[in-house]
């Protein structure tokens, strides 16, 4: 440790001229490579943050002990030191490397930070104002929105410790800690979203870097009828009035917002700034969905199928598009979501296809079409069907038995007029043959009364559930493990009632007939002949019979449809196509109305986003993600983006130059991928090297020269485009420059072998 020293300064001197004089009398660095820090009355130290603090603003107090901080040659700083680098901080010292080609290590699922990290380094006039420590006369360490400098100068760390040459990976704990303190939902170690780290991280430096002091109050102000130019003008000076820092400079630009009531025609003009683009991708409006047919025929086991319907179409556009795989009419058919097996929902024709989940079982039944117009002359009624198996209790004596759900639930079409217990036996023996070995007249006779179908219990009066239409089964349906929401009850029928229908014969069976509930776990021995609920039908097997005549294997086999060897392709769109779609003119959500100052009332009105400036860097975030009320999606869709040349003459409607068109062509500096889907993924980053010109893949500590052709992938997420006039001033700007290194071949993983965190 050196020799302390003493230092008589006064209360009205400025934290920064302390410095100086402490800097004097120590021979130490530059102003620009050390800070202070002092000890708390808790024995720990805490940073002199503002230089221009007083010493009595500061709170610093007689024979204070006040400790000066110099960086190391690799530009990091010994307070941060111990989580600062990767490796051995001697064979770093050795180590000299082409700067900017760093990696940064993965602290647990921050390769998004880590990603949004090497493409913001990668921005060569904002690295350059760290670099040159411009930023130290612009640090606000009072601006109430900011983060009192310290995310700026977290930040800073980074960037000169990855621009030193001295690391080929750094560990950002600092960084990442800072970040949580700040915003709490990057707090822990959970996977989060690169785009919105990034928007964190531009937001924070803006306010931390912002050269006005103090925010005037602005108030905004509508075109009312005035020319663009001078609305435009007006809006960027009071954008620039409160908010003026290097991010302002690098990377804002200004909409040209229109909102058109749809009412009364009123036209609101408003010029607003933004940070980065959010386009969407153009979405297909097809759907793939998986589902199984279950045909009458019980010698044809169920086939499995892949169909392209609409994605905003409804039940009756499935059975359409089943029915040209299968020759069946969409009218014999029923679909059904099958869980735990027993119906979770059966769906009706005009039913939503939005709905049904990609992760549900939608089974499609083939039932009779034998139906006329009227509903009391139809000839078949369906049944569900569930299949039960008999489980001795846990208890001594074994007194009770239990029933157990298993295998596949049917719908079964049923004659009107074979509505008996015994007709009912046989025409699912018929409907099971495939798997269900028929016993012979000995075995089928054998046995005790008590196991007899008794007479008591006759099927009960049905509701209506004929083959030509699709419905719930009544408010049964939303039992405890079953979450129907609105369950149509069946219209009444005018058949006899339960006392009228044929009794169980008094046989031997394999199994017995009951009628249950709609979760199949409690008896229907009892029936009120008011209700219109549809019963439910359980097939209820000895374990010994199941044993002897039920095939599970070939109950459980199905066959897959040449179909499911279908692949929607999805085409490759153009970047310029996700940009005109971000200007088109669309209407606004119910949640979100406008308020129009001439109706005095909220409205959906139609609204225009079109780009009137374009900044420096212009960030154009890709919206893969897609959420909505039924559904969570990650749009794979290739994005065909120019990696030199975009050409944004098109797209913006500010009256363009025609001496500068420089001014908007932009060339690729930077991409943040994301591979993986919703719940899992990973994020790396192609980038640009400002003094080498090579792209090179980031991989969290991983680092990898690659070529321009293995850029542009499905996984692109935010991309970073630099405008050429800025290119060509900074390569001005600079003294010199180091010769390229030769493009490599080496590749990066693909989407498929990429690990996930």
């Amino acid at each position: 440790m050196d020799t302390p020293h003493t230092a008589q300064v006064s209360h009205t001197e400025p934290v920064d001229q302390t410095l100086q004089d402490t800097q004097e009398q120590c021979l130490g660095s530059p102003p620009e490579e050390t800070r202070l820090w002092v000890r708390n009355t808790e024995g720990s130290f805490e940073r002199l943050c503002n230089p221009r603090d007083t010493v009595r603003e500061a709170a610093q107090r007689t024979e204070q002990l006040v400790s000066m901080e110099t960086q190391s040659k690799d530009n990091a700083w010994p307070s941060t030191q111990p989580s600062a680098t990767s490796s051995n901080p001697g064979e770093e010292e050795k180590f000299q490397g082409q700067p900017g080609i760093c990696g940064l290590t993965n602290l647990g699922n921050t390769c998004f930070m880590n990603s949004a990290l090497q493409c913001l380094s990668n921005v060569p006039q904002l690295t350059e104002y760290f670099l040159k420590n411009r930023y130290l006369e612009e640090l606000n360490f009072g601006n109430p929105l900011g983060m009192k400098g310290e995310i700026a100068e977290a930040y800073a760390d980074l960037v000169k410790q990855a621009w030193s040459g001295h690391h080929r990976s750094i560990v950002p704990h600092v960084f990442k800690t800072k970040v949580g303190h700040f915003a709490s939902q990057f707090l822990g170690y959970q996977q989060h979203d690169s785009q919105e780290l990034l928007s964190f991280l531009l937001d924070g430096l803006h306010e931390d870097l912002n050269r006005v002091k103090k925010k005037e109050y602005v108030e905004l102000c509508d075109a009312a009828g005035r020319p663009d130019q001078e609305v435009a003008q007006e809006a960027w000076q009071n954008h620039k009035r409160r908010n003026d820092s290097v991010i302002v400079d690098t990377f804002h630009g200004l909409f040209k917002s229109t909102l058109v009531c749809p009412d009364c025609g009123n036209v609101s003009v408003t010029f607003d700034p933004f940070c980065y683009l959010s386009v969407p991708l153009p979405v297909s409006h097809k759907r793939v969905m998986e589902v199984f047919f279950v045909s009458m025929d019980p010698r044809r086991k169920p086939e499995q199928h892949r169909l392209v319907v609409p994605k905003k179409g409804k039940i009756s556009d499935l059975c359409l598009a089943l029915a040209k795989h299968t020759g069946v009419s969409p009218e014999r058919m029923m679909v059904a979501d099958v869980f735990s097996h027993r119906f979770y929902k059966i769906y009706q024709l005009e039913e939503s296809l939005s709905s049904i989940l990609d992760r549900d079982d939608i089974f499609i039944y083939e039932v009779s079409g034998r139906a006329s117009i009227t509903e009391n002359s139809r000839e078949d009624v369906v049944l569900p069907i569930y299949l039960r198996e008999r489980t001795p209790a846990r208890d001594y004596n074994n007194s009770y038995y239990g029933l157990m759900l298993f295998g596949h639930p049917l719908l079964v079409s049923v004659p009107r007029d074979r509505l008996s217990w015994d007709a009912l036996y046989h025409i699912l023996l018929y409907r099971l043959s495939r798997y269900v070995t028929r016993p012979s007249s000995d075995d089928e006779d054998d046995g005790d009364d008590k196991d007899d179908m008794e007479e008591k219990d006759s099927i009960p009066k049905l509701g209506h559930m004929a083959g030509t239409s699709s419905q719930d089964f009544g408010p049964e349906q939303a039992g405890p493990s079953c979450a129907v929401a609105g369950s149509s009850r069946a219209p009444v029928d005018s058949t006899p009632g339960p006392s009228h229908w044929p009794q169980r014969a008094r046989r031997k069976h394999l199994f017995t007939l009951q009628t249950v509930n709609s979760n199949g776990t409690s008896d229907r021995s009892t029936y009120n002949e008011d209700t219109q609920a549809q019963p439910y039908i359980a097939i209820d097997w000895e374990p010994e019979m199941k044993k002897r005549y039920y095939d599970e294997v070939e109950a459980e086999g199905y066959v897959k449809h040449d179909c499911v060897g279908y692949v929607l392709k999805k085409a490759p769109v153009r970047l310029q196509e996700c940009i005109e779609l971000f200007t088109t003119v669309e209407t606004l959500e119910k949640e979100n109305p406008w308020y129009c100052p001439t109706c005095k009332q909220h409205q959906l009105a139609t609204k225009k986003l079109d780009l009137w400036m374009l900044p420096e860097t212009l960030i154009i975030h890709l919206k893969r993600f897609s959420y909505t009320k039924f559904s969570r999606e990650k749009l794979d869709t290739l994005v065909e983006f120019p990696i030199r040349d975009l050409d944004f003459s098109e797209f913006v409607i500010k009256p363009q130059n025609e001496a500068a068109p420089e001014l908007y062509k932009y060339d690729l500096i930077a991409v943040s991928n994301h591979y993986g889907g919703l719940r899992d993924g990973h994020y790396t980053t192609f980038a640009c090297n400002k003094d080498s010109g090579q792209w090179h893949y980031f991989d969290d500590n991983s680092v990898s020269p690659v070529s321009e052709s293995q850029i542009e992938s499905k996984a692109a997420y935010v991309l970073f485009y630099q405008r050429q006039d800025v290119a060509r001033r900074l390569r001005a700007q600079s003294s010199a420059s180091d010769p390229p290194v030769p493009t490599a071949s080496g590749s990066p993983p693909s989407s498929d072998s990429m690990d996930v965190n």
